[in-house]
């Protein structure tokens, strides 16, 4: 008689939040796949797609139950106190995991530096290789591993050497006040312009800057591309100094 009783005044409500549930389970797998095609079109980073696409999907999921449960007549109160103090107690617990998480979605939505792009942060300089959802990895041009949490690395000053496509080599040379500036200058222009990897425009530039007790500073000026940098810095300099050398340019003398 009691179940009886209980069907009457229950089973339409029930009834109803059984075919709002099965309705529900549909249109959320159809949203699913539709947020995935909308992703997919607007080149959304791949890494961030399973997290949003999952995080949509259970959303939708936690309100399809409460609205199943308030049809049913449930005081949903309760609930949602101890939901509020879980989350709490877990934001206070993993707020240094939540920055860089945040730190990472805004890397990869606002593209501040891209894969293979050379960067400088955090005091340290290399080519990235992997950016993740919690980290960022660079390797060194000394083949170290550089592992950065995204949530420094988004707040703190980015220096991008890669996007521009060119990066200037800048370096000085001292040599003594007996050497001719002019045909020092010669050489030095010279010495540019038979190293490879070097481009012309904007120009290369040798000048003199500073004027020392015991010396005399000239500042070199070239442009190349990123991946370059290092081996054209080695390279010009040793062919800088050999020809300064070979020609009787007088260098400072040591102490």
């Amino acid at each position: 008689m009691e179940a009886e009783k209980w069907l009457f005044l229950h089973g339409a409500k029930l009834l109803i939040s059984i075919i709002i549930l099965l309705v529900g389970l549909k249109l959320i797998k159809i949203l699913g796949v539709r947020l995935r095609g909308r992703m997919g079109k607007r080149k959304v980073h791949s890494s961030l797609q399973p997290f949003f696409l999952s995080l949509f999907i259970t959303a939708l999921y936690a309100l399809l139950i409460i609205l199943a449960l308030n049809i049913n007549g449930y005081d949903l109160t309760v609930f949602s106190t101890i939901i509020g103090g879980f989350t709490v107690a877990v934001g206070l617990a993993l707020s240094g995991t939540f920055q860089n998480f945040a730190g990472g979605v805004l890397i990869l939505l606002l593209k501040p530096f891209e894969l293979d792009d050379n960067i400088i942060a955090q005091g340290q300089d290399g080519k990235v290789v992997s950016i993740q959802i919690f980290y960022t990895v660079l390797i060194t041009p000394d083949n170290k591993t550089i592992i950065i949490p995204n949530g420094k690395l988004f707040n703190e000053v980015i220096v991008n050497v890669t996007r521009e496509g060119k990066r200037r080599l800048d370096f000085e040379v001292k040599l003594a006040y007996a050497a001719d500036i002019n045909k020092a200058k010669q050489i030095m222009l010279d010495a540019i312009k038979a190293t490879e990897n070097i481009i012309d425009d904007p120009a290369p530039r040798v000048g003199l800057v500073g004027l020392e007790i015991d010396s005399i500073r000239f500042t070199v000026n070239v442009w190349l591309e990123p991946s370059n940098y290092l081996n054209v810095k080695i390279a010009l300099i040793e062919k800088i100094i050999n020809d300064l050398g070979a020609a009787g340019i007088p260098f400072p003398k040591a102490g």
